[in-house]
């Protein structure tokens, strides 16, 4: 089984690869690494590995956090390789079929930046409607939506009382953009966790204002 380990290395020679023989050695197998972020002193990856089965997720935490100064932020079950060039593919996809660009917009945010799912509102009066969504979203379809219209992309609060109770009581991340106007916005959730950094929302942003200029609007 595969899944999406997200880790907090500090930026010294060799360290990513102490962490990967601590998880060589539990048997796990490591398909893809992404960084997700880096600062001057450390790094955020996220580790796509593969777990012999009978395997517990938990031991891929004691394996990583037993080298020195690495913090496991999170671990989930994952579905597929991290694969940096989606950006570029959805974008084509998109402009192929722009009369259909919100759905497909939809259906590959999760993918590039692994989140749970994806749902794109518009913003009317009394509330937002849903426009489009991921085969993963839960259905709203009518949410009020207080942030909206939004100026900026951003992370955003999961415990307000805008969130409906079940993303609540998953412990859902959120973060939302613009998708070239303030009163037309791409929410993701990733129920769970990990937290959205702020290099995954300004990747978000960037990708939607690219999306925005091939849209069929």
């Amino acid at each position: 089984m595969s899944f999406l380990i997200r880790v907090q290395i500090p930026d010294r020679p060799g360290i990513l690869g102490a962490v990967a023989s601590a998880l060589g050695e539990i048997g796990a197998d490591i398909l893809s690494v992404d960084v997700v972020e880096r600062a001057s002193d450390m790094a955020i990856d996220d580790m796509v590995v593969e777990l012999p089965s009978g395997r517990l997720p938990d031991i891929l935490i004691t394996a990583a956090e037993s080298i020195d100064g690495v913090e496991v932020d999170a671990v989930r079950p994952y579905a597929g390789v991290l694969d940096t060039h989606r950006e570029l593919e959805l974008v084509e996809d998109i402009a192929a079929e722009p009369g259909n660009g919100l759905q497909i917009f939809a259906e590959g945010v999760p993918k590039i930046i692994r989140s749970g799912w994806a749902i794109v509102f518009g913003h009317h009066s009394g509330g937002a409607e849903q426009l489009a969504a991921s085969s993963s979203a839960p259905q709203q379809g009518y949410l009020e939506l207080p942030w909206l219209p939004l100026p900026r992309a951003t992370i955003l609060d999961g415990d307000e009382g805008w969130v409906p109770e079940t993303w609540q009581e998953l412990g859902t991340e959120l973060a939302a953009t613009p998708i070239g106007k303030p009163d037309r916005v791409l929410l993701a959730g990733r129920p769970g966790g990990p937290m959205f950094r702020a290099a995954e929302v300004a990747r978000l942003a960037h990708l939607a204002g690219i999306v925005s200029v091939v849209l069929d609007d």
